[in-house]
């Protein structure tokens, strides 16, 4: 590591989060009941103090829906325009939904065999949340990744599910508490980083390579669409492009190697399908 790389380690926000790191690596690895929840909190008293949390109240007023509420613009969907964009919205909400109710499934042990039992009605449930939100103009409601904290704590039942999204509305009273938790910090450059959250998502995403262990490593076929796949969402900043290289590199790769009947033909079809989006774009 250079000088120049240590020293983006100075700025106050920066050290927060590997604070709020260290001390949650910490309580998870000593199984502290709450680990993550803990870790927040922790992470965000000692930001006040390094002045890097701002301080915006415990209670208040529930932010209003009027601005976003039903501001539809379905006449400007239909415009050719919008065509790559929706395709990439589609595969973008397919593709997350599936890989995050797979990871977060597995971790809990609810699949059988490979398979999630109800995937039909789990897809259902989560595009109909995607689709209502969209008419409230909130952030997108779906199934998240970050779920796999909840199922490491224990939460493997539909009864902390419900729990979970009442303590959800309950919080839009403590909208002041979220957006001191949650605000982002502007650093040089014009980035923004979230120091108090970042922690709690590094060790989540920990949890989820633990699936990595299953991937044929000595198959090539197997392993390098994989490792594309994980390797280009970071650094492309986007999980659509990591999957549309898993895609086409594994159709591919099976097609050249005479394996291409181990190919379901919905995945040559999605990889044609990225391959002239990216022709086209």
């Amino acid at each position: 590591m250079d000088k120049e790389s240590i020293r983006s380690l100075h700025p106050r926000p920066v050290l927060l989060s590997i604070l709020g790191l260290v001390f949650t690596t910490i309580l998870v690895a000593a199984r502290i009941r709450g680990a993550l929840l803990w870790g927040i909190l922790a992470t965000a008293l000692a930001g006040l103090p390094l002045g890097v949390v701002e301080y915006h109240g415990i209670v208040g007023k529930i932010p209003s829906l009027e601005p976003t509420f039903f501001k539809l613009d379905i006449a400007g969907a239909f415009d050719l325009g919008l065509v790559s964009v929706i395709f990439v919205f589609f595969f973008l909400a397919l593709f997350d939904s599936v890989g995050t109710l797979i990871c977060v499934s597995d971790q809990a042990g609810f699949l059988v065999k490979g398979k999630l039992p109800r995937a039909k009605q789990a897809l259902a449930a989560d595009a109909f949340g995607s689709v209502s939100g969209s008419f409230f103009g909130t952030s997108t409601i779906t199934a998240y990744v970050e779920s796999a904290a909840g199922v490491a704590e224990g939460g493997r039942t539909s009864l902390a599910n419900m729990i979970t999204g009442a303590l959800m509305l309950l919080s839009l009273f403590f909208y002041p508490l979220a957006q001191m938790i949650d605000e982002g910090v502007e650093m040089a450059g014009g980035s923004h980083i979230y120091p108090v959250v970042a922690p709690v998502l590094i060790v989540v995403g920990s949890m989820m390579l633990r699936n990595v262990s299953r991937i044929p490593w000595r198959d090539t076929t197997e392993a390098i669409p994989a490792f594309l796949t994980m390797t280009v969402m970071p650094f492309a900043f986007s999980i659509t492009e990591g999957i549309a290289f898993g895609f086409i590199s594994y159709s591919l790769l099976k097609i050249v190697t005479g394996r291409g009947r181990e190919v379901h033909g919905l995945v040559y079809l999605f990889a044609a399908l990225f391959v002239v989006r990216y022709i086209f774009l």
